[in-house]
C-alpha cells in the first residue's frame, strides 16, 4: 500500500474489516499471479450503501492519480439487496464509466457479504479462529447448531457463524483476523465466485512480470 504518489490501485470498500483482507490479499502477488500491486484503500464512512450509491464522487479524485479503480462491498446491507447482484455491479460500473474512468474501473459485489471468504477448508482457518485441538472441530460445532447445512459448500449465514465461532472461544471479531486469514490460506482455497471474479479482475489488470 501506498499514500502520496502514483497509483496502479485505488479500492474503495465499507469497512476496515475489507480493508485488512483486501490488504491481506494484495500482498500474497505470487499466489495471485500478478505483479507487485501500488494500492490505497478507501474505507466508505456509511459502508456498503455508500459504496454502491457514491463511489463515483469519492474515486473522482483518484481519476488522474490510479490507473484503475475497484468498488467492493456485500450485497446483504447494501440497500439493493432485492435486485440481482450482476444487475447491481453493472449499474455501478456504468456510472463509474460515466464519471471518468470508462474501462479502468470494475466492481465486486460479495454474496452475502464479506465473511463467506473466510469459511475455505484450509486448516489455517480453524487456528486463526481458536479453534486448533477442540473437539468437536469447528465445522461439526458449527453443523450441530444448523448453522453449516449438511452438504452445502458454505454456511447461509456466514457473519453470524464466524461470530458464533468466536464467541465460544472468547476471542473478540478484530479486522486482524480478515488480515491473518488472507495473508494465511491459500487463495486457491477459495472458490467463492465473487472472489474468484476478484483475482481474475486483478490477474487481468495486473498480469506477472
Amino acid at each position: 500500500m501506498t499514500n502520496g504518489g502514483a497509483l496502479d490501485l485505488v479500492m474503495l470498500v465499507p469497512g476496515k474489516d475489507d480493508r485488512e483482507g483486501l490488504s491481506g490479499v494484495l500482498s500474497r502477488r505470487e499466489s495471485l499471479g500478478t505483479r507487485a500491486i501500488a494500492s490505497e484503500i478507501l474505507v466508505h464512512p456509511r459502508r456498503d450503501p455508500g459504496c454502491f450509491r457514491e463511489a463515483p464522487e469519492i474515486l473522482q479524485t483518484y481519476l488522474r492519480r490510479a490507473r484503475y479503480a475497484l468498488v467492493v462491498f456485500d450485497h446483504e446491507g447494501s440497500g439493493q439487496e432485492e435486485r440481482a447482484l450482476e444487475e447491481v455491479q453493472d449499474n455501478l460500473r456504468d456510472r463509474l464509466s460515466r464519471s471518468g474512468w470508462e474501462k479502468r474501473a470494475e466492481v465486486v459485489v460479495i454474496r452475502p457479504e464479506l465473511e463467506v471468504w473466510v469459511w475455505s477448508d484450509s486448516p489455517i482457518v480453524e487456528k486463526v479462529l481458536g479453534w486448533s485441538g477442540r473437539t468437536p472441530g469447528l465445522r461439526d460445532w458449527l453443523r450441530e447448531r444448523d448453522f453449516w447445512p449438511e452438504g452445502a459448500r458454505k454456511p447461509p449465514r456466514p457473519k453470524e457463524c464466524l461470530r458464533d465461532a468466536l464467541r465460544a472461544v472468547q476471542r473478540p471479531l478484530s479486522s486482524a483476523i480478515f488480515s491473518r486469514l488472507a495473508e494465511g490460506v491459500s487463495l486457491e482455497r477459495c472458490q467463492d465466485p465473487s472472489f474468484v471474479r476478484l483475482t481474475e479482475i486483478l490477474k487481468a489488470w495486473f498480469p506477472s512480470d
